[in-house]
């Protein structure tokens, strides 16, 4: 099958769209597919073909809408990954023969997001999403509308640490230093732990990333939390490293369209704490992976307990370590490829109609 990925932003920019539709399109690849990656992305990055459109303002110039024009038409099934906006997602949609959209991002209640007239402007396209919660505000959207749900995917054994160091008790968090994410009030939360931890009991906490909040993060955490580190962005291969000298892995994000974060600190083994309002309830249940709160007070108080309960925390530890998630790569494909061949079906079946 030809399939063109089309995503507004994508690596050598770091973020979750563009991680997740770069490792779609190596694994599309290695399951025999033929696969381009569209974006407005400028920079290079290496293992699936790419065509990088000049823009403006982070709106297509009208010569890449017009090569969009010239060139999708070749490709079996687009695959437009839209985040709250994104321009050349949608454009390119609307002008595929076969298109669906996978939108990756959680919107706040009072954020307007004209999904009808996304709806109508793209036309017979097939809506996806990352997770239940996405999938739920977009059927709310779109009444009478099939929205189905494609997972981001993750490579377990990639997070596997064969060996855990000796260390104090360790909670991490991985994200965007950025208002969405709310890194400050995870410091607060960081915290109110370490008060509710005996002061006997020795506590680290990394907060991992880069982002427009760094430099207030730091202020804070000097006056408030100084046992806090701030590495600032990590590889995979460190945050690797980083979890397998970890215990507990925070998601304080309210708006979490999905946590690949979590779900790869799931995978390296570590009970998940997250916020009950987004997708990590996807791969998070109460006392088997982890738990769901819904204030930062829950929070403080949950991780405080786990880590004050050494039978529960190994528990949870040890099925981690050793179950899979249901979002392996080999089962993320395959959903992804049984939603290309229905919409497949499905213009078939509306170019037979109107013949």
């Amino acid at each position: 099958m030809r399939i063109a990925l089309v995503s507004d932003v994508y690596l050598p920019a770091l973020g979750g769209i563009e991680l997740q539709v770069h490792d779609l399109g190596v694994h599309l690849i290695r399951a025999g597919h033929d696969v381009t990656i569209y974006t407005l992305q400028e920079g290079q990055a290496a293992g699936v073909p790419v065509v990088r459109l000049p823009s403006m303002a982070g709106m297509p110039l009208p010569s890449s809408v017009d090569r969009l024009r010239s060139e999708l038409g070749s490709f079996d099934i687009v695959h437009a990954h839209s985040s709250i906006v994104s321009p050349l997602a949608w454009r390119a949609a609307r002008l595929a023969r076969s298109a669906i959209v996978t939108v990756h991002s959680l919107p706040g209640p009072t954020m307007p997001w004209p999904l009808a007239t996304l709806d109508r402007y793209m036309g017979k396209v097939g809506w996806t999403a990352v997770s239940g919660a996405v999938a739920n505000v977009i059927r709310r959207a779109l009444p009478g509308r099939t929205v189905d749900v494609l997972h981001n995917g993750v490579d377990p054994a990639a997070w596997r640490s064969p060996q855990r160091p000796e260390h104090p008790l360790t909670i991490v968090s991985t994200m965007r230093l950025a208002r969405r994410k709310r890194p400050l009030a995870l410091l607060d939360t960081l915290a109110a732990i370490r008060d509710l931890v005996p002061s006997h009991i020795p506590l680290r906490g990394v907060i991992a990333g880069a982002g427009p909040r760094e430099r207030a993060l730091d202020a804070r955490r000097q006056d408030f939390a100084p046992w806090v580190e701030l590495p600032g962005r990590l590889t995979r291969y460190e945050l690797r490293q980083l979890y397998a000298s970890a215990d507990v892995y925070l998601a304080p994000a309210e708006l979490e369209s999905f946590g690949v974060a979590a779900l790869e600190a799931r995978c390296a083994g570590l009970p998940v704490v997250a916020m009950s309002t987004g997708g990590v309830g996807e791969f998070v249940r109460n006392g088997i992976e982890g738990y769901l709160v819904d204030t930062d007070n829950e929070m403080a108080r949950t991780t405080a307990a786990l880590l004050m309960t050494p039978a529960v925390l190994n528990r949870l530890q040890q099925y981690n370590q050793h179950t899979l998630p249901s979002m392996t790569w080999e089962r993320v494909i395959a959903q992804h490829v049984a939603a290309y061949q229905a919409q497949l079906v499905l213009r078939e079946g509306s170019l037979a109609s109107a013949s």
